[in-house]
């Protein structure tokens, strides 16, 4: 088992979920704060892929630690592909709740077929200044305009999977964790680290 992974994020909901899908390679999994790592990175690249690269490579080289970074975000279709690398930042406060709001504003416009979305979740995992590995995972389903659930964070409560009849904020959290974009993607990560061993 590895000592520490460092996620080059500041979101606690993103440790969490990438801390219990690698607790059987790591023995802690933290925080750029908590490992005392404070380095602004723009995140200005023009894919998912891109951002999570520019992350983890600027981290790596202030730390010994193996460090991951993720990009992720929700792919509208009948808003081409939006709100996408903006996910974040979607709304002029970049809040969950002005994110959700101006989401929802845009997708009551649309039909079914336009509502079909998709969570993309971008991994780079790198080692003292080098990417060592990289994928990506996606996890399929459609806007809705209520929300629904307290779970989950972000755009979650209106992220509905019809194939289980509920949204991420409903779903109970160890069921997320085996079929979100990020567990997708992690579980790749997973795969590559155990054959690296």
């Amino acid at each position: 088992m590895r000592d520490k992974l460092i996620m080059a994020t500041g979101n606690a909901g993103k440790v969490r979920e990438i801390a219990a899908i690698l607790a059987d390679e790591y023995e802690e999994v933290i925080s750029m704060k908590q490992a005392g790592i404070s380095v602004e990175i723009i995140e200005d690249a023009d894919s998912f892929l891109g951002n999570a690269r520019k992350k983890a490579l600027a981290i790596s080289v202030v730390t010994d630690y193996d460090v991951v970074a993720d990009d992720s975000g929700l792919c509208v279709d009948g808003l081409g592909g939006r709100p996408g690398v903006y996910s974040a930042r979607y709304s002029e406060s970049g809040t969950d709740a002005d994110n959700n709001q101006k989401l929802v504003k845009e997708v009551s416009l649309l039909d079914k077929e336009g509502r079909k979305a998709h969570y993309v979740c971008a991994i780079v995992l790198a080692r003292k200044g080098k990417e060592i590995f990289s994928c990506e995972g996606t996890c399929d389903g459609c806007i809705i305009t209520e929300p629904a659930g307290e779970g989950g964070f972000g755009y979650d409560p209106y992220f509905y999977l019809e194939k289980y009849g509920q949204t991420f904020g409903q779903m109970d959290p160890v069921k997320k964790n085996q079929i979100s974009h990020r567990a997708v993607a992690l579980q790749k990560l997973k795969t590559f680290l155990e054959e690296e061993h």
